[in-house]
């Protein structure tokens, strides 16, 4: 286990600065998620932990020893990547024990520790195996049981899930909730641009943009009370609606958010807001209207179970008072509000 602090660390690639002063400290056995758009910095950040990058300035520090020099090896972490990154020629036992072959354990170790490992993944079936031979699920599980073994401090997972499809996404994250819980002194690190992902696998999220950070918190601390403008479009699916203009005003901000599930619908003259309905989408147990209301982007209702609204119904719309959310003009959550 391993608590991870970063102190104004800052990464630059010739002139151009990437990573811009990050201040976070990951707790013993936390599971943090880095969450934030294509070039956010997100994955450089996780390999600046990893020591795969160099880091330009500021402190790294592992259970308080500064390990900024420290090379890969030594710093007792294990990296799982999007691409497998198995050997073809090996079987799936030969891949799983070859940091334990390098770091030359003992046979009857590495049987034990590869065999535990499979077991927990449910992978034991297929050590005999060569990579081709497995699915692109049981490919990530692989690359996961080999990073087990080396009974790191620090997991490091970077978008491990994005070559799957749908439902290998769901099972496999599955595995690696299982796998946190099951090893909940081992602290783990992972980077995603997945919602979902974020939402149910994080004790903790960081929400990354343009290299710094902009908020952090327990996912339920995001979705519920989102420090910026950012933040607010940013977690949750479908994203927050965010108002400006005269919707604002009245509220005495200058963006005002509120979000589909926080909105009633009822008849056109009791509404505070009226509009016909552009779109639909069934979800089965959910179902999403795309409202008209004279803002830039549709407003966005969500409705439990199914819903008999036409396209082109006017609507009246009525936001729930204590579910408003306001920010000033720089984009921050208002105090109180």
């Amino acid at each position: 286990m391993a608590q991870i602090k970063l102190t104004d660390v800052r990464k630059s690639f010739g002139a151009v600065e990437v990573i811009k002063g990050v201040d976070l400290d990951i707790r013993i056995g936390e599971f943090m998620v880095f969450v934030g758009p294509s070039g956010c910095g997100k994955s450089t950040l996780l390999r600046l932990i990893s020591g795969l990058e160099e880091i330009t300035s500021g402190d790294l520090e592992f259970d308080g020893e500064r390990v900024n020099d420290l090379i890969p090896s030594k710093r007792g972490i294990a990296m799982v990547f999007q691409s497998y990154a198995l050997y073809p020629h090996m079987s799936v036992f030969e891949n799983m024990a070859f940091g334990m072959k390098l770091a030359k354990s003992s046979q009857d170790e590495m049987k034990d520790r590869v065999t535990a490992a499979a077991e927990m993944l449910q992978i034991d079936h297929l050590l005999d195996r060569k990579p081709k031979q497995l699915s692109g699920g049981q490919r990530q599980r692989v690359a996961i049981g080999r990073a087990i073994v080396r009974d790191p401090r620090v997991f490091l997972f970077d978008e491990p899930l994005s070559n799957l499809d749908a439902a290998l996404r769901v099972a496999t994250r599955l595995e690696i909730a299982k796998l946190h819980h099951d090893m909940n002194d081992v602290t783990m690190v992972y980077v995603t641009h997945d919602q979902v992902e974020a939402m149910t696998l994080a004790d903790r999220i960081c929400v990354l943009r343009d290299g710094v950070v902009e908020q952090v918190g327990t996912p339920e601390e995001l979705y519920d009370s989102p420090n910026s403008v950012f933040v607010a479009g940013f977690i949750g699916s479908p994203k927050m609606n965010l108002l400006t203009g005269s919707f604002a005003e009245g509220e005495g901000c200058e963006t005002l958010g509120i979000r589909a599930e926080h909105i009633d619908i009822c008849p056109p003259e009791d509404g505070r807001w009226t509009g016909p309905v552009m779109h639909t989408e069934n979800l089965g147990s959910d179902h999403f209207l795309f409202v008209d209301i004279g803002t830039d982007e549709p407003l966005i209702v969500r409705q439990p179970g199914k819903q008999k609204i036409a396209m082109g119904e006017t609507l009246g719309l009525l936001p729930q008072a204590s579910m408003l959310h306001r920010f000033d003009g720089g984009g921050r959550a208002i105090s109180g509000a």
